[in-house]
């Protein structure tokens, strides 16, 4: 069997070592923070009388049933359970940045009438309350304890945000533009929810049932305003740029009124000719159904960018833009690859490919 031969790998320059250095050292100093501990009585009471905030973004998503029994379960049988994680306000209250399911479920089965249903290992307190455990058994839970981590004040809203994200990872909770779409309301949020529905980009941007409900379309709409007004602040971490983004796009929404329209027309005309343009949308072939991010954001906002360029290409026949001519190409294929997709450079390549395809017709 013949050997493959290692594939080569260039030495890192100077240049590129302290590049990775400083942003290690930028992104570090966003997150200080102390560990602290409660006990499941404080933690409870606290829940009850508001002392902890719960963020807009975590305040619809539920625990199941199933899920609350085997919490209280583990704590009743004193089984290690995962810190929780608090923002230091500047205040001095407490936001739940993760852990809202945790402390929620014990408020209401110590303080509440919540009732466990078929527990797996302590199967004899199935159909229990609270309050019908022995009084000994009571105290022993709550003087229970449970760790807790508090990141300071100077952890912003995108460094908070992100390490939920992170953390739950897999998990059955929102991901991250549901995320921002609670945490971000406003006006500008409200045209990227309203233009994820509109027929014409559903059809354009097939995706799984599962991807749409975890508001993937918002994701890509977001995407197509914020990298197409200018990647200047942009580095490499697309959570971070489209939340300070948005952030600022509704503010600029409430001051001026006319620019939802005026964004709304936008993303309206681009997509109108991706639509008359591009034979498959942003899919990969006529029986697609399926988005790839990195395809979408060469054609979307390199339409976009074209248009801008030469706003006479909205009148110029499909076929004489001929997209097909390179849409199927191994380059096209290469540029819109997933291997560092979200890297600056990868992501001004394959916009930049577009846009110049179709200004050179």
């Amino acid at each position: 069997m013949k050997k493959i031969p290692p594939r080569k790998v260039r030495p890192r320059t100077s240049e590129e070592v302290d590049a990775a250095e400083r942003q290690i050292i930028e992104l570090t100093k966003r997150i200080e923070f102390y560990i602290t501990e409660y006990s499941v009585e404080l933690l409870a009471l606290k829940m009850r009388d508001g002392s902890f905030v719960v963020p807009a973004y975590q305040r619809n998503f539920t625990w199941e049933e199933l899920r609350k029994w085997k919490f209280i379960e583990s704590v009743i049988m004193g089984l290690p359970i995962p810190f929780l994680f608090f923002w230091e306000m500047p205040d001095g209250g407490l936001e739940i940045v993760d852990g809202s399911q945790r402390l929620r479920t014990l408020r209401d089965f110590v303080l509440g009438d919540l009732r466990l249903g078929n527990l797996e290992q302590l199967t004899a307190l199935s159909g229990f309350t609270f309050k019908e455990l022995p009084p000994s058994r009571q105290k022993k839970i709550m003087n229970r304890s449970i760790r807790g981590i508090v990141l300071n004040e100077h952890a912003d809203d995108a460094a908070r945000l992100d390490m939920f994200e992170r953390i739950n990872t897999g998990s059955k909770t929102p991901r991250f533009a549901e995320v921002r779409r609670g945490a971000l309301a406003g006006p500008f949020l409200d045209l990227v929810i309203d233009l994820a529905q509109w027929d014409v980009f559903v059809q354009l941007a097939p995706m799984a049932k599962a991807q749409r409900e975890e508001r993937q379309a918002e994701e890509l709409v977001t995407r197509f305003f914020a990298y197409g007004d200018g990647l200047e602040d942009y580095h490499d971490r697309p959570s971070d740029f489209l939340f300070v983004y948005s952030k600022r796009m509704n503010s600029v929404f409430e001051q001026d009124a006319t620019k939802a329209d005026a964004y709304r027309q936008l993303f309206v005309n681009t997509m109108g000719f991706v639509n008359r343009v591009f034979p498959y949308g942003f899919r990969k072939n006529a029986n697609g159904n399926a988005t790839p991010r990195a395809r979408f954001e060469a054609i979307a906002i390199g339409s976009r960018a074209a248009l801008a360029a030469r706003p006479d290409l909205a009148e110029i026949p499909a076929d004489r833009i001929n997209v097909e001519a390179w849409i199927d190409s191994q380059y096209f294929t290469e540029v819109t690859g997933s291997d560092g997709a979200n890297a600056i450079a990868r992501l001004r390549g394959r916009i930049g490919y577009v846009e110049q395809k179709l200004i050179s017709v």
